[in-house]
């Protein structure tokens, strides 16, 4: 009767055990109960042993799953002969940043992120009220030192009168002086008239240079506010896609400010990375594909625009064939700048892809890298 209300309790919390053995001699039913209900295993220990084993088959399951798409992906890529090269890169397009150039204030936003721009279009204008003031201030003086102009020439035409009737004077004397019909001290006077007729012509044709001069500085002057205000007027310098807008209207930036960032889209390219073996034996102007991830059935035409004189780490963002190939040469790949422009709504910088290099131009591109002609 006790053993029967022993089974009957509810069973108390196992202590931990150290071993198997010593577990199994926990619980293992005493001498003389066999005919009593077995004794269930604590949840604890079971859940235990299941978590253990989640934690060992899981990993392994995935090391299997990622080594296997590792090895589907190397023999889904179709084969290159020997003579091209391929290596992994970005497609990126040149970023040109629109600037002002002098300290102001924004007046005008006449573009946006993702606007086409040609080559020359405005996209902004600044604030240029002081630069108009500073103007109307040097179209005055010009003004002014067109009338010193004039007024330094009439003064020389009036000198030259004055030296031709000295002049006149002083021949009519030294006629009469032969004669002796005047004396010698009115020759003297006629003499010193002549003279200071002389120095009177050469101050007044002086005075028209110098006038001339100022003038010319205030034509400079005008010029110059001219080409400041101009400069305020912030365009395109060329052909491509707003991709960035750093202002707004009403901010004032200090000069060299950065208000818009463009895409140039007449200057694509990929820049890859090829060991040294493969490096060595690639030409500027060599022909070459680029294979976008997200157009992996149109190959790109492209030749190779810059080829590394030095070797260099390998970034961290570019996948490598090998993890021995430490050191590589930096290839760019650009696409021709006429057919880059054709296609200029589908430039999207940062895309991921391939580029192929060919070194020996007797090898034939696989019918899968033939590109558009």
């Amino acid at each position: 009767m006790q053993q029967v209300e022993h089974v009957g309790e509810k069973p108390t919390e196992p202590a931990p055990v150290a071993d198997d053995a010593e577990h199994a001699a926990q619980i293992a039913p005493p001498v003389g109960a066999a005919n009593l209900p077995a004794t269930v295993p604590p949840p604890a220990v079971r859940q235990g042993r299941r978590s253990w084993f989640w934690m060992a088959v899981v990993p392994a399951i995935a090391l299997g799953g990622a080594g296997a798409g590792l090895y589907w992906w190397k023999h889904s890529q179709p084969p290159v002969p020997a003579g091209i090269s391929w290596g992994n890169g970005r497609l990126e397009a040149d970023e040109i940043d629109i600037s002002t150039k002098f300290a102001g204030r924004i007046a005008e936003l006449r573009a946006d992120i993702g606007d086409m721009v040609v080559g020359g279009q405005v996209v902004a204008r600044m604030d240029t009220s002081d630069l108009q003031e500073s103007l109307k201030k040097a179209q005055a003086q010009l003004t002014q030192a067109q009338r010193a102009i004039n007024e330094a020439k009439a003064n020389l035409e009036q000198q030259q009168t004055l030296r031709t009737l000295a002049a006149q004077e002083l021949d009519r004397t030294q006629g009469l002086l032969k004669n002796g019909w005047a004396t010698k001290e009115l020759f003297d006077q006629r003499k010193q008239a002549v003279d200071a007729a002389d120095a009177g012509l050469r101050a007044a044709t002086e005075r028209v240079a110098q006038a001339e001069h100022a003038y010319d500085a205030s034509m400079h002057d005008v010029g110059l506010y001219t080409v400041n205000i101009r400069d305020n007027d912030l365009t395109a310098p060329r052909e491509g896609r707003i991709q960035y807008r750093l202002a707004n209207i009403g901010e004032v930036l200090p000069a060299g400010g950065k208000v818009f960032t463009m895409l140039d889209v007449s200057y694509v390219y990929m820049d890859i990375y090829l060991p040294t073996p493969e490096a060595g034996k690639i030409q500027i102007g060599s022909d070459a594909r680029i294979l976008l991830d997200a157009y992996p059935d149109r190959p790109i035409p492209a030749k190779v625009s810059f080829v590394a004189s030095q070797a260099q780490f390998t970034p961290k963002t570019v996948e490598t064939r090998s993890e021995r190939d430490k050191l590589m040469f930096r290839i760019r790949v650009r696409i021709d700048p006429d057919r880059a422009r054709d296609h200029k709504l589908a430039v999207r910088s940062g895309l991921p892809g391939l580029a192929y290099v060919r070194a020996d131009p007797a090898v034939a591109w696989p019918n899968n890298l033939q590109g558009a002609p």
